[in-house]
């Protein structure tokens, strides 16, 4: 079982002047307890699950970028990027500029996107939800199409793309967030090469529905990752989360990406490196 650490919070004590130290500190600790992956949301206001809009939040490939520069192991990307707040080539030039740069580590996180203040904010796009999964769809065919070998048009209903031309070359893998069982699990099947579920969803049913997605497109259902997100909180043991990682894999989870209170701390990274240890040997069921 892999491990991954997410940094959605860019708060610490002595405030906006300690972000590029700690923000180092989170991503190098990453690297060198373990782990598999390392994550940072793509929002531009901060959530309300993890602190005030008025917080401090970082760009998402910016921040990967000074990860890349950091690192040498742990795969880098978003959970997730909505797929409205870029044109797709401009995301899939950034994704490959990402990877060409890091070494081949880069994931493509995506998804539909759902935090309108932002996008009001900021004055982003953020057309209602149907449309927002139609450019999604148009999204993953045009990243498939510049991680290709040819460079022919793209005509779609809310994209055209005169030459899909994408040098240096990429092939980077694509996590689609969400549990929706009628859209996106289905573009999961379709297109993607991971999956990502938040904890506390049903597990256990929602990857018997991208099963028959897969059956019913002809995907080996094998070949998708099945990650999730979580929080670990303050005082649960390494012990604790080990039970916790077994009972997922047990549902068929092969990779969890956990959030911890302060990941710039030595402290959480000896915990982060020994919960990787132990949770490597588990084997998921459910595949």
């Amino acid at each position: 079982m892999k491990l991954g650490l997410s940094c959605p919070r860019f708060t610490w004590p002595a405030g906006d002047a300690a972000i590029a130290e700690r923000f180092a500190a989170v991503a190098r600790g990453a690297d060198e307890a373990g782990l598999h992956s390392f994550w940072v949301m793509d929002h531009f206001f901060q959530i309300p699950n993890f602190g005030a809009v008025t917080d401090p939040m970082l760009e998402a490939y910016g921040a990967l970028s000074y990860a890349a520069a950091l690192t040498s192991r742990v795969t880098l990307g978003t959970l997730v990027t909505g797929a409205v707040y870029r044109s797709p080539g401009l995301l899939v030039k950034q994704v490959s500029t990402l990877d060409a740069l890091s070494g081949g580590r880069a994931v493509l996180g995506v998804g539909a996107a759902w935090y309108e203040e932002e996008a009001r904010g900021l004055g982003l796009p953020f057309p209602p939800l149907a449309e927002r999964f139609a450019r999604l769809e148009e999204t993953l065919k045009i990243a498939l199409l510049m991680w290709s070998a040819g460079d022919e048009p793209y005509e779609g209903a809310h994209y055209q793309l005169g030459r899909t031309l994408n040098a240096p070359q990429a092939r980077p893998p694509i996590l689609i967030g969400g549990s929706g069982e009628k859209k996106t699990l289905r573009l999961v099947a379709q297109y993607a090469d991971a999956c990502n579920f938040l904890y506390g969803a049903d597990v256990r049913h929602k990857l018997a529905v991208l099963r028959a997605h897969c059956e019913r497109l002809g995907r080996r259902y094998e070949d998708i990752e099945k990650t999730l997100h979580m929080r670990i909180p303050d005082g649960q043991t390494v012990e604790e989360s080990v039970e916790r990682c077994a009972e997922l894999a047990a549902l068929g989870i092969e990779h969890v990406i956990v959030v911890v209170p302060d990941p710039s701390e030595g402290a959480w990274q000896a915990y982060l490196a020994d919960l990787a240890a132990r949770i490597a040997p588990i084997a998921q069921a459910g595949r």
